[in-house]
This record gives structure tokens, sequence and C-alpha cells, in this order.
């Protein structure tokens, strides 16, 4: 039985104070109840008029500078302008106001010292509260004083409230917490974002045949193939068999697209004429966005096309040279039937299909609430201290969000919350921590990329509807020198079934799509496919503003899990032997009861054994009660936390650093040739034993067969007149007798056992097997 793992890496439940404390049973009834409230001052400057100029124009490039304590913020400047809008907004977190006083002062830009024009003071005890779904404070215009709290010339009109994260200008606001960042683009990589992936499509091109290719040696058979080519996926047939200029292949490529089609699929006609050199007879381009859309398993239409010779760009005007004799005869088509996996089908977030009119309705609503996190390690050092600059990504279905970045704390709070539609219970959502390292302009050009931190994923049908789970998870890292707990995040996680009646019928529906077992694709294709679609999607999102960076996608589709990890394979194989445990169990319960051990017992499972023997009806019925009991049982001690991430289970606290530092190689790989030679050599120990356990169960199978094949013709003739006996035997006796001599024979007492095997045991071993006959 495995250790528990340390208590510093077990989940914690916790007891937060969500939603201001509107609590109702075991569901909370405020709009934003899944997060703690954040009061904070927020100021809308909105627009000014009338101010005084520096200069014989009579303008000025204003400013504003909002100051509450050490805290200040500034908009942008224009230039020559004497009635600015700005329309920003600066919100203050109210547990580190310091001052009373709210100070917002119009400045004009200058280039040696900003000129002071007019400011407004607040009192914070007279700002007024608001809660949404209110609507909005509306601007109202105020006076501008001098330095001696005198009427100056110019009006501001400005906004001031205390509201909280739920409030619609909260996203968008400039935080007092990020002060500290400089530049446009560093300000929009610390808001918080909703991104969408891409909406993926199974290209299928059925390569059949082609017609009066024209290659260029007249006097040799053609060795032709297509490739083809779509943005940065490139596929090829097998050469034809049919060696001539009617080559015919009938072979399917497959490709992921994604809306919008952004570039058209490339296919070329190539002739093999040497080992390393190819002629082109004929190429086409096809827009995707032509391509018909199949959503069923019936074939589309096919087609033929034409195929053209180079394009020759000259004196820039295109010429091409049409063959209209050339052209292909292909099936191409979207695929609106599958489920393009761009995650690992253990944990999926989504499986419907791409068409969306095959979707069934939601059966239910995840709820989210991001709270903070304790205890995050330092990631980063900056004037000579460790800083760390935490946000949060979470993924599930199409829909992945990001979190605004705290600034500078081991100790971030987000309270933040988020939504999501669920069409199939049996999914999972993903929450990963990170460090932001593109907070300043010179970030950018470096190259750096955001470190990760850990993630947590949740399994939506290990948790009860309707109910609120406020757990603190471990943020669990394995680095080459072991496994590191980075920090712990605090959620707080509600599923919400609307129908209980379809959700339940949803564990008869199958995982995936019907295409995906109508016409399966093979093992091989959906591993080059799903590469091919997490690469669209680190792609696509990483051209969005601010961007989700190629790291940040891959660590949270797990890219690399499919790799070869001594660890890993250990923990598999346990997996396998606590799987396997419980028969184990159960044989050696039976060997005791052979045995004896218990006689009370023994005696017992005899009179049962009777009584299912003489009413056979009964043996059904028993065993789907016994289930039944043993699960009511265990009903009592079932789960009350969501899974986590189990240290013990992955062998991640047990792995040998070498296994560790494999584990964590590049592929191909990039160490030196005697670490490599050491790790191929144990790779051919641990095969080598596979390699005989598989020998074993081969040498079980084909003494099975030689039962009849006369390959020892003794053996079968023993077996043969063996059967004919047994015929005769079960034929005049009746079942129920001959089962109950069976039971009867192998519950017999220890007194009327030898130590030695069973005859048919030692017959079975004295058959051939195919061993012999191995090199």
């Amino acid at each position: 039985m495995q250790r528990p793992p340390p208590e510093d890496f077990l989940l914690k439940e916790t007891k937060p104070h969500l939603g201001g404390g509107k609590i109702s049973g075991d569901k909370l009834t405020s709009t934003y109840d899944l997060v703690e409230q954040m009061q904070y001052l927020y100021v809308r400057v909105q627009k000014a008029k009338d101010l005084p100029g520096k200069d014989v124009t009579g303008s000025c490039d204003p400013y504003v500078e909002v100051k509450m304590g050490n805290y200040k913020g500034t908009t942008r400047h224009f230039e020559k302008k004497t009635n600015p809008e700005w329309n920003q907004v600066f919100a203050f977190s109210k547990d580190r106001i310091q001052a009373s006083v709210l100070e917002v002062t119009v400045k004009d830009k200058d280039v040696v010292k900003d000129d002071f024009i007019g400011r407004v003071f607040f009192d914070l005890n007279e700002i007024p509260k608001r809660v949404p779904p209110d609507s909005p404070l509306a601007p109202q215009w105020y006076r501008l004083e001098d330095r001696k709290s005198d009427k100056a010339k110019g009006e501001l009109m400005l906004a001031v409230w205390m509201g909280t994260q739920a409030d619609e200008a909260f996203p968008e606001a400039w935080h007092s917490d990020a002060a500290t960042v400089s530049g446009a683009d560093a300000l929009s990589n610390i808001r918080s974002k909703v991104y969408l992936s891409p909406k993926l499509w199974y290209l299928r091109v059925n390569v059949i045949e082609a017609q009066d290719l024209q290659p260029t040696d007249k006097g040799r058979y053609p060795e032709v193939f297509v490739k083809a080519i779509l943005g940065n996926q490139a596929m090829r047939t097998r050469v034809s068999q049919s060696r001539s200029i009617n080559p015919i292949w009938n072979e399917d490529l497959m490709f992921v697209a994604a809306e919008p089609f952004e570039e058209p699929l490339l296919l070329s006609v190539e002739d093999r004429v040497a080992p390393n050199k190819e002629e082109m007879l004929g190429r086409c381009a096809i827009p995707l966005q032509m391509v018909e859309r199949r959503l069923d398993h019936k074939p589309v239409n096919t087609r033929w096309f034409n195929l053209e010779k180079h394009v020759v760009v000259m004196e820039g005007e295109k010429k091409k040279e049409i063959k209209f004799a050339s052209r292909i005869h292909m099936r191409v088509c979207l695929e609106g039937g599958y489920h393009v996996l761009d995650e690992s089908t253990h944990y999926s977030s989504d499986l419907r299909p791409t068409a969306k009119q095959l979707w069934k309705s939601s059966i239910g609503v995840l709820e989210l609430g991001i709270l903070n996190a304790q205890g995050l390690m330092p990631m980063k050092t900056k004037d000579g201290r460790g800083t760390t600059d935490a946000y949060c990504v979470a993924k599930y279905g199409q829909k992945w969000v990001r979190s605004r970045t705290i600034i500078d704390s081991f100790t971030p709070r987000w309270n933040e919350q988020y939504t999501w539609e669920v069409f199939d219970p049996c999914t999972v959502i993903t929450i990963g921590v990170f460090d932001n390292c593109h907070l300043h302009s010179g970030d950018k050009a470096g190259g750096a990329k955001d470190s990760r931190i850990g993630k947590v994923r949740i399994r939506l049908s290990t948790l009860e509807t309707d109910r609120v789970y406020t757990h603190s998870y471990p943020l669990l890292v394995l680095h080459q020198s072991g496994v590191k707990k980075m920090g712990e995040i605090h959620l707080a996680v509600r599923f919400t079934c609307s129908s209980l009646l379809n959700m339940m019928h949803m564990y008869s529906h199958p995982l995936l799509p019907k295409m995906h077992y109508i016409h399966p694709l093979t093992v091989s294709q959906l591993d080059s496919l799903r590469h091919q679609a997490t690469q669209i999607v680190s792609m696509r999102l990483s051209r969005a503003e601010p961007p989700l960076r190629k790291e940040i996608v891959e660590y949270m589709l797990d890219v690399g899990s499919h790799m070869w990890s001594m660890r890993r394979s250990k923990a598999n194989f346990f997996r396998i032997m606590g799987v396997l445990s419980g028969l184990i169990a159960v044989g050696k319960w039976f060997d005791q009861i052979c045995n004896w051990k218990n006689p009370i017992t023994t005696v017992l499972i005899h009179i049962l054994f009777i009584i299912l023997v003489m009413y056979p009806e009964l043996i059904l019925p028993t065993i789907f009660l016994y289930l039944f009991l043993i699960g009511v049982w265990y009903y009592r001690w079932r789960p009350r936390h969501p899974p986590h991430m189990d240290t013990r289970l992955s062998h991640a606290d047990s792995a040998h650093p070498d296994e560790l530092d494999e584990e964590f190689d590049t592929f191909p790989t990039t160490r030196s040739s005697d670490i490599v030679r050491m790790r191929y050599d144990r790779l051919r120990s641990i095969a080598g034993r596979i390699q005989t356990v598989v020998g074993d169960l081969a040498t079980q199978g084909e003494r099975l067969q030689s039962l009849l094949s006369w390959r020892d013709p003794r053996a079968t003739a023993l077996f043969v007149i063996f059967c004919l006996v047994a015929a005769i035997v079960l034929y005049v006796t009746p079942f129920q007798v001959v089962a109950l001599l069976t039971g009867i024979y192998v519950l017999r007492h220890p007194r009327f056992r030898h130590k030695l095997p069973s005859v048919p045991l030692n017959f079975f071993r004295r058959l051939p097997a195919r061993t012999d006959c191995m090199l």
C-alpha cells in the first residue's frame, strides 16, 4: 500500500467569507458570490474644458494626475488642447489607502517642469458607494482650484465612487498596485482578459487519381506522388504503384484547419526522378472557403482539379502556364462530425464536434472563483531581491480566462469570478499560475518567457451539484532537482446542473462524437493531428492583445505529456498493480478458504456454494445485490473533496535525479554520448524484462493452440480421448451434480491435498510451444 503524500502537499478545505457572507444553505445568493469582496476607490476622469493656455496660441498640453497617499496615476497628455477628453478610470485598493483626501490635479506637460493648472479635492468620508447592478455614476463638472484653494480657470468632469471588483469599470481600470509598471504594452499585459480558442476543423483530402501527366523524360516510368501543404503542415502520399501517366493512389491525408481560413490548401504532383530529386508535374491551390463541409459519414462528391505549372513572376506581373490536359481527381471536405483533439483525452475540457449544428444543449454551468494564493516562491530577482508577479489562467472548453497580474506579491489576491457552460460532466477544468515577465518595455526585446508556478485540474464529474467547494490547492512543479511546492492557490468552485435527468443520460452516450467510431482515425494520425492543433491554438492566442503566450498554452494543454519518462512508466506500472490488487486479494482470500484457515468461513462458503448450485437462478441476483450493498456501505466514506495532484501516485518524490534529467531532456537529446549510452543500456535492460514477460505470455497461448494441433501427438491424443470421455460423462450427468462435485473438490480439506502441482497443470506445462523455433 502506498504511503500518503506529505502533509504540505495535501488539499486543505477552507471557509472564506464569500460574497459578503450572503449564504443560504450550500448555495450562495448574490451575483458575484464565489469570491471575497474587495473594496476599491474608483476615479473616472472624463474630460476638461476652458483650460488656460500657456503661450500666445492660448493652448496647453494637459494631463491629469490622480493622487491618493503614496499612490499616483496619470492620464495620457494631449498636445495643444484646452478641451481634452480622457475617459480613463483609476482604481485604488481600499486596503492600501493610507490617506483621507483624494487629490485630482490638472497639469500642463512641459520639457523642463510640468506647470500646475488646477486641482480638486475629495474627502474619502463623503464619497458615495455603488453596488452593481446599479447604473454607473454620472460624471459631474468640478471647478478647478489653485494652490491657495481659490477658484482657477477651467473645469474637470469627474466621477468618484466606492465599489468592488464586480464593478464594470474594474477590468480596464488603472490599478494602484500596478503603479510601477511602465509602458502601454506592459499595462495591457497585466489586465484580465477572456480569450476564445479558434474553431478547429479536420480537413480530409482523399487523393484518388491523376490523368494525363506529362513527365519530362518520356522514356521512363514515372514515380509519382502528391504533396499537400496547409500552413506549416506538409504531407505526402506514397508513390503510386501504377507507374504511368495516369497514377492511382486512393489515399487520405488529414490536416487541421482553423477559422478564419487564412491560407489555401496547396497540392503538387511530383515525379521522383532521382533519390533526392523531384520534378513538379503540376500544382493547384484550393481555398478552404470553397471546400464542402461534411457533418456525417456520407461521402462528399469528388471533383477534378486542373494542374498548373510554376507561376513565373516577370516584371511585377504573374504569368501562368496552365496545362489543361493534366488534372487530379480528389474528394476534399472539412469534417464537422469530429472533435478536434487539442488536449489529452484523459483530461479534455470539451468533447463536442466541430459543427455547431451537432451540439447538444448544455446540462449546467461551471463557476470558478479565483480567490488568492499563499506562500508563492520568488520567481525572479529585481533590485537585488526576489519577487513574483503572479497571474492565473483557466481553460475549459474553447474559453480561456486570464486574471489580472498582481505586482510584487507572494500572497496575491485576485478575487475574480468566471463562468462556463457545461455540455458534458466527464470533463476537466485546468487552472495554471504563472509569473509575468513582460511588465517593462525591455522585457519584450529580451525574449523572456513567463515562468510556470503550478497548475490544478478539477474533474467536474467528481463534484456534487450545487455545492460550493472552497479549497486551497498545492501548486506542485516537477524540476530537474525533484518535486517542489511553489505555493498554494485558493479556489471556489460550483457546478450547477440545469437538468439532472439530462446529465444522467449523458453517461449512456459515447465520450466522443460518433464519427470517431464510424470512421476512426489511427493512433499515429491522432498524435500528429493533436500536435498540429496545439501549434495552431498557441499561434492564434499568441497573436491576441495582450498575447496568451506559447509557453502558457503548451503548459496548459500538456504538450509534452506523451514523451518517454521512466518516472511515469513506474507510476503507470504501480497503477496497474493497484487495479489488480483487488483481484490478488480475492485470490489470496479464496486460497485461505480452500486451505481451511478459518473453518467457520469455509463451512459458510460451502453452504452458499451448495445453495447457488441448487438454485442457479440466484447467482446473478446475489452478485448484483452484493455489489449494491458494498456501494451503499462505502457511501459513508465517499470523497468529500475534489482530487488533486498526488506526488506519491506520480512517483515524483522518489524519482532518481538522472531519471528526472532524462525526462527534462529535449527531443532529440542534447546530452553527452556517455549519458545517452548509459540511458540506452538502462532502457535495454528494462525492455529485456518486458520482452521476457511478453514471451512467457506468448508461450502460454501457444500451448493452448497445441492442444489440438498434433504438434505433440501423444499429448493431443490424450486430450482428444479426455474430451470424448468428458462429453459422455457430462451428457449423462446433470450439470448441477458436476458443478457440486467440482466445487467440493476445489474446496476440499488440506488433509486431502498434495503439495505437488495438479495433474492438469502438469499436463499443460508439458505441451510444446514455438520457443524452440526462435533464433
